[in-house]
């Protein structure tokens, strides 16, 4: 974002004097948190290149255009450059993965330039194929969801080029690539909830084949399941589709499975659309329904009922990605490297016993 409002300077189409766009309509266009709007203007007023007036808004300052002329020295158009692909960036996980990305490449000497695929396979092609040909040194990669990987990501692996792909792995692949233990996450938040009680747990996530982050929830979950001595209801699997809204899917599904006492989901941006669902319901959280989910999310600690979590520490997670590319960029013909990091189970207050809930159902 911050080299994105440089560049309008730069070339003109943001005058001394213009007023920028709001807040509002910045986190709109790059689908982020206005946190992350403020951090990126809140660096750019230190710079003397914004006034920011209450009130009223930001404006490009008078002087601005002289300072630009030194904003990129030689010495950083020369220096090592590594491209960083993902999908979106649009909650806290995402945030943190690139944050650690960030400051471990830079203090080795590198700069980040980062795009987003938006979710298209597509233009994931074309831009790993743009900026190879444009000489990064390296590329770290948080592929698109599907059952296929693009042609460019297995050239450019075949090549030895200092690629790390983040979060999963691809199957068919012999690529490096970085994530938290999936499997032994969604295992642990699956039996937490059975270790309280729970017998009837709900598995809810986006489509499972060909991501093999939510394969391996999956298998997690159904592992631990079994390990518990429960049986493997299918019928308590929801992969939500993109024909109608996540919440109204949600709540048709518990209310045609009222025996459902707690769930599981892959996300945190899932799991609070669930308990959006179940209150609508008129469903107490956790007394009615326990709810786990991977990752953290903004401002967690202000909900009135903050979830249970799977801590990824994703932050390390990018930090082991440039470390791994750096290395890569240093020796391109050393073995490929599967690096699998452990998370850890946060338990908060949306689960609760199988006591509670059934005590909680009976006032009721």
């Amino acid at each position: 974002m911050k080299n994105y409002i440089i560049n309008q300077m730069n070339s003109g189409v943001w005058k001394p004097g213009d007023k920028l766009p709001s807040e509002n309509e910045l986190a709109e266009q790059f689908n982020v948190s206005r946190i992350t709007v403020k951090n990126a203007m809140a660096d750019i007023v230190k710079q003397g290149l914004i006034n920011r007036i209450q009130g009223r808004g930001s404006y490009i300052s008078d002087d601005a255009s002289n300072q630009l002329i030194s904003y990129e020295p030689q010495e950083v158009v020369n220096s090592p450059l590594v491209l960083f692909l993902m999908p979106r960036l649009d909650n806290l996980f995402t945030a943190n993965l690139m944050t650690g990305i960030e400051e471990e490449l830079a203090e080795h000497g590198y700069h980040l330039v980062f795009k987003l695929t938006h979710d298209s396979q597509e233009l994931e092609n074309k831009l790993l194929k743009e900026f190879t040909q444009l000489g990064v040194h390296g590329i770290i990669i948080y592929p698109v969801d599907g059952e296929t990987f693009n042609d460019q990501i297995l050239k450019l692996t075949l090549d030895r080029f200092p690629l790390v792909i983040v979060d999963r792995y691809l199957r068919g692949l012999d690529a490096n690539f970085i994530s938290s233990d999936n499997f032994k996450g969604a295992y642990e938040a699956t039996k937490h909830l059975t270790n309280i009680g729970h017998t009837k747990i709900s598995f809810i996530s986006t489509a499972v084949s060909g991501t093999t982050s939510i394969e391996d929830r999956l298998h997690g979950y159904e592992k631990a399941l079994s390990d518990s001595g429960l049986f493997i209801d299918y019928r308590l699997r929801l992969t939500l589709s993109s024909g109608l809204p996540v919440v109204e899917q949600i709540k048709s599904y518990l209310s045609e499975n009222p025996d459902v006492q707690a769930v599981v989901t892959t996300n945190s941006a899932i799991g609070l659309i669930a308990m959006k669902a179940a209150r609508s319901l008129n469903l107490q959280i956790p007394g009615d329904l326990s709810i786990v989910c991977f990752d953290d999310y903004d401002h967690s600690e202000h909900t009135e009922v903050p979830l249970t979590y799977i801590n990824q520490n994703e932050k390390n997670m990018g930090r082991e990605a440039a470390k791994l590319l750096v290395s890569l960029i240093q020796d391109p013909n050393q073995d490929r490297r599967n690096i699998i990091l452990p998370n850890e189970l946060v338990v908060r207050s949306s689960t609760a016993s199988s006591t509670v809930s059934n005590e909680a159902g009976a006032k009721a």
